[in-house]
Formats: C-alpha cells, sequence, structure tokens
C-alpha cells in the first residue's frame, strides 16, 4: 500500500495437483455465515480467463506470516504474476543511483532551504518527537526525505519490505520459475513522486514525520483491517487521508488506477489466469480498480478467505 500518505501501507517447493484443487476451492465465494471473512482480492471473470487483483502492504512483520491461504492459491492458479514493478528483476545498484538521481538535490539548496523556514521548524521539532535525524536528510528532496522517514518509522516497528507481500510472493515466483511482470519502472514510479509540486512534497514530510508516535498502533489496526478485508476502515481511513491531498491522490492512486484498468481489460480476452498485486489503496474506493471494471460491465467479485477446520 502507497501513506506517504500510504507508502508501507506498502523459497517453497510448488504443492501437488491435489493441495492445489484443495486450495482453489477455497477461492470460490462462501455464505456470510460460514465463519469466514473477506480478503483484499477480487477475482474478475474474462472470457477466456480470469485475473486476481490482491492489495498489497509492502512492508510486513515476522508476525504477519503466514499470508492468508487464499493468497497461495490465487498464486498457484495464476500462470504469470504483474505487479507494479517488475520485482524480480529489479538491480538494487541501479536502483540507489536511481534514488539518488532522482530524490537527492543536485545544486546549492537544501532540505532545509525547500521546506521554507516556518515549515522546515515543524518539521524539526516533529522529528524530534519522533526521533528522527531530520539533519541525515538535509541533501533529500521532501517527497524523499518523506519516504525515507516512512520506512525508517516502519522499520523501528519491525516492519521489513522483504517481509512484504511482493517479496514474498516474488521469492515464490523465483523458486517456481513463474514469470513475474510489471505495470511500471522504478523510473516512472519515483518520476511521479519528483514531478510533484513543492507544496505537495512539503505536505508529504509533514505528514510523515507526523505520523511517528502513532505508527505502530496505526500500523497493528491495518494490518488487521487488510488481513480481515475490512474496506469499509481501509476507506475511512487510508483511502480518506489520501483524498485529503489532492494533488498527491490524483498523481499517486487516481491516474494510476485508470491506467491499470486500461491494462487489465486488455488481459481478459487473454487465455492465462493473473494474479496482480497492488497496493491495497489502489483497490478501495469508487476509483480504485475493481470498481472500475465493475462500471465498465466486468465481473468482479470480492474472495473470502473461510474458517479454519
Amino acid at each position: 500500500m502507497q501513506r506517504i500518505p500510504g507508502a508501507g501501507r506498502i523459497c517453497t517447493t510448488p504443492a501437488g495437483p491435489a493441495v492445489v484443487l484443495l486450495l482453489l476451492a477455497w477461492l470460490m465465494p462462501v455464505r456470510a455465515d460460514d465463519g469466514g471473512h473477506p480478503l483484499p482480492m477480487w477475482q474478475v471473470t474474462g472470457e477466456r480467463n480470469h485475473i486476481y487483483l490482491l492489495g498489497s502492504i509492502h512492508l510486513l512483520r515476522e508476525q504477519d506470516h503466514p499470508l492468508p491461504q487464499a493468497i497461495y492459491a490465487a498464486y498457484e492458479d495464476a500462470e504469470k504474476l504483474i505487479m507494479e514493478i517488475d520485482m524480480d528483476d529489479l538491480d538494487p545498484v541501479e536502483g540507489q543511483m536511481l534514488s539518488n538521481e532522482l530524490g537527492l538535490i543536485h545544486d546549492d539548496s537544501s532540505l532545509r532551504e525547500l521546506m521554507g523556514p516556518e515549515l522546515y521548524g515543524e518539521a524539526l521539532e516533529l522529528s524530534e518527537t519522533a526521533q528522527i535525524p531530520l539533519g541525515l536528510l538535509d541533501r533529500s528532496e521532501p517527497w524523499y526525505a518523506a519516504m525515507n522517514v516512512e520506512i525508517m518509522l516502519l522499520m523501528r516497528y519491525g516492519f521489513n519490505p522483504e517481509l512484504g507481500v511482493e517479496s514474498t510472493l516474488v521469492q515464490r515466483a523465483t523458486a517456481d520459475g513463474k514469470e513475474v511482470l510489471g505495470f511500471e519502472t522504478l523510473r516512472q514510479q519515483l518520476g511521479f513522486l519528483d514531478k510533484l509540486s513543492l507544496d505537495a512534497q512539503r505536505e508529504m514530510l509533514i505528514q510523515a514525520l507526523a505520523e511517528g508516535g502513532t505508527m505502530g498502533e496505526m500500523m497493528d489496526d491495518t494490518v488487521k483491517a487488510w488481513r480481515n478485508g475490512d474496506i469499509d476502515f481501509l476507506e475511512q481511513n487510508l483511502l480518506a487521508d489520501m483524498e485529503g491531498y489532492p494533488e498527491l491522490n490524483r498523481v499517486i492512486v487516481v491516474e494510476r488506477n485508470l491506467a491499470w484498468t486500461d491494462r487489465i481489460e486488455d488481459l481478459l480476452d487473454d487465455p492465462l489466469d493473473y494474479l496482480i498485486v497492488v497496493g491495497t489503496l489502489h483497490l478501495v474506493g469508487r476509483a480504485g480498480v475493481p470498481d472500475l471494471l465493475a462500471a465498465r460491465g466486468h465481473e468482479v467479485a470480492q474472495l473470502r478467505q473461510p474458517a479454519a477446520d
């Protein structure tokens, strides 16, 4: 799930045929009284295939594993995975160089100057409360500083990108030889943030720092809502927060949702089944991908995880 607001929010062997069939049965819609619970995952029915849309939390903790079993069943059923970016082909060195190119300040200015005296003073006060060494980010543009603050706070509470939904599924796909594709490149993703207005970037940094004292409790609630498919909670909290930042919401959520919906429509006459994994924020609300696909006449159903026997 992308709380900047949205950044954190954001090898196994294949199962045998009998196990796969059993797990696939768990993906079928079930009655509300069966003791199960919804998932942040939808199934879109195409002419010759079906596509799973899974909302992700990009960083998770050890205690958040294993993922709900129905997610692994969708993985087994899909011939290909699509994520926001092609994560199994990411080059860490190239990624760091790109982050430095787009996220660091390359002239004589500084984060302090870009924020302005009043907002930097507020950021400094918030950083001291959150115990974030803001001075170490003085060569960062505000959006990049916000992203680093968010990650620092999340990792303080045990959240790790290596434990996130995407990383977990990519590790399995690598072991299984299953193809992983991406809707966007890393340059495109970072470019969305880098092209935000300075005002929007400043808001991002203040928001990220302001969350420092409540991050642990907030993420506990978010992970619980995600795991239980509590769409109302996600809409009333994450989505409502993002909609309070119109430019950020338009660039990071709405415009990308529309682009991805077009791409997904093109896949609905494909003979292959797909598991598409994107930040959960992109799958909730009236501008979310499931509602956009449903509005275009496609059959979309939220899936459930049945109760354990």
